[in-house]
């Protein structure tokens, strides 16, 4: 995957954005696929924020029989046990650094962008957001679960230990397990990072309540008050 060439929807709330929210969907899913609640976390009176909503390559998923879908990584399976793919993860990882790094050339700083997502795309927000040299505004994990826990502790970097983390997940998630977030908020915790932690009465999904607190995290966290 080029790294430089991931298409994406960008979604500006005002003129001159003075930060960036780039959010990560989930499998199968594209970049429209959180479009429609722009508007509710961040609405015009917090200032101009840039939402940037990249699509996901397409690529064989084993889990889905090897059809063709847009995927961060390939998924073999829902459970711990399950094997993680190393190589698509590190691409994608190496994408969402690129568009950090544009963010920055268009004048938004490393402090004022948050690294998002939902699902997958939630499991690669963190990933790529603990590793990152420079320190970012914050990380939201929706409905996820950490990706290559193994390398976690050698990788994370010192610059983001202090990042401010917003995690949630439904009670009754029938496709990532909520044991996996429950295990993601301790192993973050006990790496010492700061994580606001919620649990709603859904499944696999994002519901009203859940939204009004992730646009309380951004106005805190960048500082939109």
């Amino acid at each position: 995957m080029s790294s430089e060439a991931l298409q994406a929807v960008e979604i500006a709330t005002g003129a001159n954005p003075a930060a960036s929210v780039i959010w990560l969907h989930g499998l199968g899913a594209d970049g429209h696929d959180f479009e429609p609640i722009v508007p509710e976390l961040a609405p015009p009176d917090v200032g101009a924020v840039r939402f940037v909503l990249p699509h996901a390559p397409m690529r064989a998923v084993t889990l889905n029989a090897g059809a063709r879908m847009r995927a961060w990584y390939d998924v073999a399976g829902l459970d711990r046990y399950a094997p993680q793919d190393e190589s698509g993860v590190r691409a994608s990882d190496e994408a969402v650094r690129a568009l950090i790094r544009r963010e920055n050339e268009r004048g938004i700083a490393c402090h004022r962008i948050v690294l998002a997502g939902f699902s997958q795309g939630g499991a690669l927000a963190l990933f790529t957001g603990t590793r990152y040299p420079e320190r970012l505004a914050g990380l939201i994990g929706l409905s996820c679960y950490l990706l290559l826990p193994d390398s976690f502790t050698a990788e994370r970097q010192p610059a983001n230990a202090a990042t401010p983390i917003f995690l949630a997940h439904g009670a009754y998630d029938p496709i990532v397990d909520p044991m996996l977030g429950a295990e993601t908020r301790a192993a973050l915790r006990a790496a010492g990072h700061a994580v606001e932690w919620h649990s709603y009465p859904m499944e696999h999904a994002v519901c009203p309540e859940e939204i009004v607190a992730i646009a309380a995290f951004l106005r805190r966290v960048l500082g939109l008050l």
